[in-house]
């Protein structure tokens, strides 16, 4: 294999709302705490089990922090996609310390609210990328097609003169 892939998904609930840190250049950085469940039924007991998994997320993508920052709060179901990174740090005894977390890079990662909760209808609500580069992906589905991005506005999609933006036109645009 030629290359290697980082690449985290993640779909769970927030255990709290947004910590929103600003860096000395002015720039937000977004900590927020997903977790995530798996249950099963127990072969000997038949009793039902549950495990959740609480994972940190670390968000420096500025387009995707204002999102987090404005609409999401505790036990909002999100969508997560960024990827894995071990940092070292030293707690007050001076060991070192390791934390493994989801990062969203300034145009990498993608966050999208799932569900509502505390706003009326559910469903989907909105959500953002960060700017990666999608050029590759023409004419394939994303997780994020048929939301506003940006946070769940009601802003118009398409650029109006009707169709779907999904058809092709068979012109050759040079």
């Amino acid at each position: 294999m030629a290359g290697s892939v980082n690449k985290v998904i993640l779909v769970g609930n927030l255990g709290a709302d947004p910590e929103i840190r600003r860096l000395n250049s002015g720039e937000p950085v977004v900590n927020i705490r997903i977790a995530t469940s798996e249950s099963w039924r127990d072969k000997n007991s038949g009793e039902r089990k549950e495990k959740t998994e609480w994972h940190n997320v670390v968000i420096f993508n500025e387009g995707i922090a204002k999102v987090a920052e404005q609409y999401l709060k505790k036990g909002m179901k999100v969508y997560v996609e960024g990827q894995l990174q071990t940092r070292k740090w030293q707690d007050q005894t001076g060991a070192d310390k390791y934390t493994t977390e989801v990062v969203l890079q300034k145009f990498r990662g993608e966050l999208q609210m799932l569900d509502a909760r505390g706003q009326g209808e559910g469903g989907q609500v909105g959500g953002y990328s960060g700017g990666s580069s999608r050029g590759s992906d023409f004419g394939q589905s994303s997780p994020s097609e048929g939301l506003n991005r940006g946070g769940g506005g009601n802003a118009p999609r398409g650029g109006g003169g009707g169709g779907s933006s999904r058809e092709l036109d068979d012109e050759i645009p040079f």
